[in-house]
């Protein structure tokens, strides 16, 4: 029998109208919705179905959405046959709820705040992110490195083979663009973000997400999470609290992760929230794979029958 993995997008997979089918259908999804608007005392479901999408894009509100959604469909679909989990970012959070590390109400707090600071701690330092293709780790490593004479720079996102994303302040990163071009990278392209996510200069919204962690009950998982800080399953409670911290000015270590759930017996990658960016990086990780997306209704109907 497969052993599956639930895997949850991150921030760039949202999308107006997202979640608007399964609250018009299902019950259950509806009173979900509802008492995240009710928890958080924000018409978060209004912004999903309705955007406009400048909202929606604002990270107090993307990842709060991208997490209810997730959830809700994880919900839906049941928790039964998972093996293990993990999730991009702020899908680490999905993937804790999914593994019963986390509950949904304390899960959606924590991700709201999480969102807050980010956006704040952009505002106050500016920083960019850029996607790097075509160049091996070590190189666009050491290209940070000689970079970082002009700014803050390192890299944030191992996504797969080839793709990596950096992070910084504005002329740190922009000099890392021009070395990794010098260097032969395929395609070098600053990201539309609202901070240096998974950088030194979220280190302001580490501190208040450290204070809210501490207060959040946090349980053993039932199944292993694949961290982003490490790569490695988790499932102890105080380890889940200090990777969720380190997480925001760590490097997410996507590619690791894939490949040693595939090493702890994955075969079978399900993508559970908006989107597909998960399962294209899957792919390129490794082709060999089953993969499946759940995002809309039809596709909860089809995953039911499989």
């Amino acid at each position: 029998m497969a052993t599956i993995a639930y895997i949850f997008p991150g921030q760039g997979s949202q999308y107006v109208s997202m979640g608007k089918d399964l609250y018009e259908n299902l019950p259950a999804a509806r009173r979900c919705f509802d008492d995240a608007d009710q928890i958080l005392g924000v018409q978060l479901s209004r912004i999903c179905f309705e955007g406009p999408e400048e909202i929606l894009r604002q990270t107090a509100n993307t990842q709060p959405a991208i997490f209810l959604h997730s959830v809700i469909l994880a919900q839906l679909l049941g928790q039964d046959n998972v093996g293990m989990t993990a999730g991009h970012s702020l899908g680490e959070y999905s993937a804790l709820v999914a593994a019963g590390a986390i509950d949904f109400a304390d899960g959606l707090r924590l991700v709201r705040l999480r969102g807050e600071l980010m956006q704040r701690a952009g505002e106050i330092q500016k920083g960019t992110m850029a996607a790097i293709i075509g160049l091996e780790p070590a190189a666009v490593e050491s290209i940070c490195t000689q970079a970082s004479d002009a700014g803050i720079v390192q890299c944030a996102n191992f996504n797969s083979p080839g793709q990596i994303a950096v992070s910084g302040s504005v002329p740190g990163v922009r000099r890392a663009m021009e070395l990794a071009k010098s260097a032969g990278a395929k395609m070098v392209k600053e990201l539309i973000v609202s901070g240096a996510f998974h950088s030194p200069l979220m280190e302001n919204a580490r501190v208040g997400l450290r204070e809210a962690l501490q207060k959040t009950n946090i349980r053993d998982a039932k199944v292993p999470v694949y961290a982003n800080v490490t790569g490695l399953p988790v499932q102890k409670a105080e380890e889940i609290r200090t990777l969720l911290e380190r997480q925001l000015t760590s490097p997410v270590r996507w590619e690791a992760s894939v490949q040693n759930m595939i090493a702890g017996g994955a075969t079978k990658f399900i993508e559970i929230g908006p989107g597909k960016v998960l399962q294209g990086l899957v792919k390129r990780i490794n082709g060999g794979v089953e993969l499946m997306g759940i995002d809309k209704l039809t596709d909860l109907h089809n995953g039911e029958q499989r």
